[in-house]
């Protein structure tokens, strides 16, 4: 039998008309669309379906609006008779996953998510940092070398994304000099990412403080069902183990890799991205190239599996 996981995906998946399928032909995905709207007292459904680019790429807009085109996503798959065993999401998109595992309701993660777009932005607006992937260097070697710099400053690996694709995080100065030395290294590529922070790194450490007050007082259950945190890539089954984590994620890194390691080992084997875009799904393909990974962002035309789903080609991309 074909264990289903289901996926969400983080920053950098957004684009503008996001979720617009789903809300004008799957009422259940309107409904989703609507509640987020309320929740986070904005019309993020507008910036998912108009943007502009420019405003949509705002790390404050940004998030909530994967959010959205998330959960729009999911309410199609459910509406379908789709439900997963599992989940898990990267970065931002854990906070999706955790709605679809039973541990937030929509309401409380869209105001959570909205409050975590504001804190990393306000983080990155007081701190000079910035992001780049580097591919084809093992994540061993990548560590040592930022820890060869961290005399120029704070640089961390931040996303282990697919073999052969990690992004470093920190202070423009140590990212800058890290390239440089990844380059004689042997690093195939070193991409610099156009953010507007050092995620996932220790400049947001301001960010992961705010959001930890915010997750004392949240509405957290225990997971219904199994969910890989980023930050320890081992599964959380209780409240308490959610709000840790998900207090430790923004500053820490997101283990996608690894995550995907264990989902396969406990028999997953087939993926469904759920929201913006095909980057995990492209990931997957190269975590786990035996494993059937699909990208969901448009209307499921069917009941299942083995009826027409809107599904995408996988390249490589950054995530």
């Amino acid at each position: 039998m074909t264990k289903l996981a289901f996926v969400f995906p983080g920053q950098g998946a957004q684009t503008v008309g996001m979720g617009r399928d789903f809300y004008d032909n799957c009422p259940e995905a309107h409904a989703a669309f609507d509640k987020v709207d309320s929740a986070a007292g904005r019309r993020i459904s507008i910036l998912c379906f108009d943007g502009p680019d420019a405003t949509l790429k705002e790390t404050a807009n940004t998030q909530p609006a994967l959010f959205a085109a998330s959960m729009a996503s999911l309410a199609a798959c459910r509406a379908a008779g789709l439900e997963p065993s599992a989940v898990a999401g990267h970065s931002v998109g854990e906070y999706a996953a955790l709605v679809a595992a039973g541990a937030l309701t929509l309401e409380e993660g869209a105001r959570l998510v909205e409050r975590r777009g504001a804190a990393m932005s306000e983080s990155a607006s007081e701190t000079s940092g910035t992001m780049a992937a580097v591919l084809s260097l093992t994540p061993d070697v990548i560590a040592e070398v930022c820890v060869e710099v961290n005399h120029v400053g704070v640089v961390v690996v931040a996303n282990l994304n697919a073999p052969g694709q990690t992004v470093i995080s920190g202070e423009t100065p140590a990212v800058e000099a890290a390239i440089e030395l990844l380059k004689a290294k042997g690093a195939k590529r070193v991409v610099p990412l156009v953010v507007s922070g050092a995620f996932h790194s220790p400049l947001m450490a301001m960010a992961a403080a705010s959001m930890q007050r915010e997750l004392r007082f949240a509405e957290v259950s225990d997971p219904a069902i199994p969910i890989i945190a980023n930050v320890t890539a081992q599964y959380e089954t209780t409240a308490a183990e959610v709000r840790e984590t998900l207090s430790a994620q923004v500053a820490g890194p997101v283990r996608w890799v690894e995550t995907i390691e264990l989902l396969v080992a406990d028999g997953y084997s087939t993926f469904i991205e759920c929201g913006s875009g095909n980057v995990l799904a492209g990931l997957i393909k190269r975590i786990a190239p035996e494993s059937t990974a699909i990208a969901l962002d448009d209307v499921l035309a069917g009941d299942g599996l083995d009826l027409p789903i809107l599904a995408h080609p996988h390249p490589d991309q950054l995530a």
